[in-house]
């Protein structure tokens, strides 16, 4: 099986990925996180360093990579859309879950975050409308379900999360007692 997660920054593709690996008993990948083995240093440094087209070629090479032996839940990037080539990887090697998130509910997880590159800015918020106006198009069009995030918590988005999986055929109905975290 598998399953990967986009979205926005701070949507929740790490934590919500993390837990759904454990749930699935699958291997949990964060594409950002390979990228920094790979790099030697944090995104951020890089970013400022190198460029975003620079981080956008890197990028696309983990993709590809981990599509090429498609296992477990992997967290993406959230500019991993940005290129249709990442976007017909996911969507043909993926079960995609887009974790749709309001930009005024990703700015209240954010405001203190120094660590997101494309955050870095005078107006956070209005830079978080302006990704979400550029990304959502790409998001569901890469996707195959949409999860609203909200308010629910990490457990309870997984929940959803398995539920659409078996009902996609993609995942095995849990025993009875073991559909809550």
């Amino acid at each position: 099986m598998a399953v990967a997660l986009v979205g926005l920054p701070g949507a929740g593709k790490s934590a919500v990925g993390r837990r759904l690996a454990q749930r699935l008993q699958l291997p949990f990948i964060d594409s950002d996180h390979v990228i920094e083995d790979r790099i030697g240093c944090s995104i951020r440094d890089y970013f400022e360093r190198e460029g975003e087209a620079s981080f956008r070629d890197l990028e696309q090479t983990v993709i590809a990579e981990l599509a090429a032996v498609p296992h477990g839940v992997v967290a993406t990037g959230g500019g991993s859309v940005l290129r249709e080539a990442n976007r017909t990887q996911l969507r043909s090697r993926f079960h995609v879950i887009y974790l749709r998130s309001a930009p005024e509910d990703l700015f209240r997880r954010l405001r203190h975050d120094v660590k997101r590159p494309l955050l870095q800015v005078a107006d956070p918020l209005g830079r978080l409308r302006e990704l979400y106006g550029a990304r959502d198009p790409l998001y569901r069009e890469t996707a195959h379900d949409v999860v609203e995030t909200g308010r629910p918590t990490v457990a309870m988005l997984v929940n959803i999360i398995v539920m659409q999986l078996e009902l996609a055929g993609i995942a095995s109905p849990a025993p009875e007692g073991d559909q809550l975290d």
